[in-house]
């Protein structure tokens, strides 16, 4: 693929085809990944990469958790409740899911079913764990470099026909992932990435978010009106 048609058709993708998902693959987009920008080449970056039964140990203990009301321990910094122009996003992105999932909104089972997936990681068959190094929690510069390795990895994926979402319910019992993904002490969990084969026929794969224009976001500096 070339790379605007990576970038301008690649879409989260929350539900899965059962296949396995080869190791080298794997290993060849996290290596894509890695070239991301790093704040003075840190690369505080890690990754723990789990499928198979680890997965499901998780996902049974992050789902149990949380239904008998364990608090959330998510140990990156959460940040406050969104509001104003960015809580209308996130409500209107959670509009289009349900709609195309069919789920109403008096339809509490179904809500909940829909949340019980996040904490499933989106029953994908991989799951990747994103840490960084503990030496250097609260460095401004730390999350950014995440960031743009996370969105690397999830291109190089989609390049290669496979799908992510980016999500911190997977991870929200912390010491659940930390114990079976065999996470080291002296690192913090940040995100994870739910990788996998996508399943065309799962109807919220087929969800485009809208996007804020480039004259929304954008204020340009110094430009003679014949550079426009």
């Amino acid at each position: 693929m070339q790379f605007d048609d990576v970038i301008l058709s690649r879409r989260s993708i929350r539900g899965y085809k059962t296949a396995p998902v080869p190791k080298a693959l794997i290993v060849e987009i996290i290596a894509l990944a890695m070239q991301a920008p790093s704040s003075n080449n840190t690369q505080p970056w890690n990754f723990y990469v789990v499928t198979g039964e680890p997965l499901a140990r998780i996902r049974a203990g992050n789902t149990e958790r949380m239904l008998a009301g364990v608090p959330e321990s998510r140990e990156f910094r959460t940040g406050r409740v969104f509001a104003g122009v960015h809580r209308d996003r996130k409500v209107a992105v959670a509009k289009q899911l349900f709609s195309a999932m069919g789920i109403a909104r008096e339809d509490k089972e179904g809500r909940h079913d829909w949340v019980m997936r996040g904490f499933r990681q989106f029953d994908a068959p991989v799951c990747i764990v994103v840490t960084y190094d503990r030496v250097l929690d609260g460095s401004d510069d730390t999350p950014f470099d995440c960031g743009a390795v996370c969105t690397a990895l999830v291109n190089a994926a989609w390049s290669r026909g496979l799908g992510c979402v980016i999500n911190s319910q997977g991870i929200m019992q912390s010491p659940v992932v930390r114990e079976h993904a065999g996470i080291a002490d002296d690192q913090v969990i940040m995100k994870s990435i739910a990788l996998g084969w996508p399943d065309d026929a799962f109807p919220a794969n087929a969800v485009i978010s809208e996007r804020k224009s480039v004259a929304e976001a954008t204020v340009f500096v110094g430009f003679d009106e014949f550079c426009s």
